[in-house]
C-alpha cells in the first residue's frame, strides 16, 4: 500500500512527518560527516542514512502511539488516537479504500471527543485497514534503506557496526 500526501503540488509519501524526526536525524549525521571533513558524497549517504532511520523511527513511534504499553514506552497509549492525530498507520488506513478505513474516517470526523471504547475501535480499524501492517513493513524498510546507505558512505567497520546497531534499536522497539 502506497500513503501519497500531496505537498507543494507533488506527491510525497510521508508528507509532515519527514518534517520532524528524519530531518533531524538527517542533519545531525550530515553535521558529524561535515564536522569530520567527509566529502560531499559521504555526507550526503550519512545525510539519507539520518533521513531514513528518522522515519523508520517516526513510524514505530506512531505504531507505539496506538498499539504500545504504557508501562514499557512511558507514553500514553491511545491518545494521538484521542485527539485524533493522523499518525502515518491513520493516513495509511484512511488512504486503503477500505470499508474499515471509511468507518475510520467517520469516527474521526465526528464532533464529540472520543471515549475509551472509541479509541479501542479506531485501533482496531486502523488495523484492519491495513494502516499497522503496512506501518511495520515500512518501517522495516526504511532501516533497510538506511543500512544501506551506510554502505556507500564510507564510515569504518566500527562505526558502521555501531550505526547500524542503532538502525535496530531505533526500530525493533516494543511493537
Amino acid at each position: 500500500m502506497c500513503v501519497p500526501w500531496l505537498v507543494d503540488g507533488r506527491t510525497d509519501r510521508f508528507g509532515e512527518a519527514a518534517g520532524k524526526t528524519p530531518s533531524l536525524l538527517a542533519a545531525a549525521c550530515a553535521l558529524g560527516a561535515l564536522a569530520a571533513r567527509a566529502q560531499a558524497e559521504r555526507v550526503d549517504a550519512l545525510r539519507q542514512f539520518g533521513r531514513h532511520l528518522g522515519l523508520a523511527f517516526q513510524l514505530v513511534d506512531d505504531l507505539l502511539g496506538i498499539w504500545g504499553d504504557t508501562a514499557v514506552t512511558g507514553k500514553p497509549v491511545g491518545s494521538d488516537l484521542r485527539s485524533r492525530k493522523k499518525s502515518l498507520p491513520v493516513v495509511a488506513a484512511l488512504a486503503g479504500g477500505t470499508s474499515a478505513g471509511d468507518r475510520l474516517a467517520a469516527l474521526y470526523h465526528r464532533a464529540e471527543p472520543l471515549g475509551d471504547g472509541e479509541i479501542r475501535t479506531a485501533a482496531r480499524l486502523i488495523e484492519e485497514a491495513g494502516g499497522r501492517r503496512w506501518a511495520q513493513e515500512e518501517a522495516e524498510r526504511q532501516r533497510t534503506a538506511a543500512v544501506t546507505r551506510l554502505a556507500t558512505a564510507g564510515v569504518i567497520p566500527e562505526g558502521t557496526r555501531a550505526l547500524t546497531a542503532l538502525a535496530d534499536l531505533s526500530t525493533r522497539r516494543d511493537v
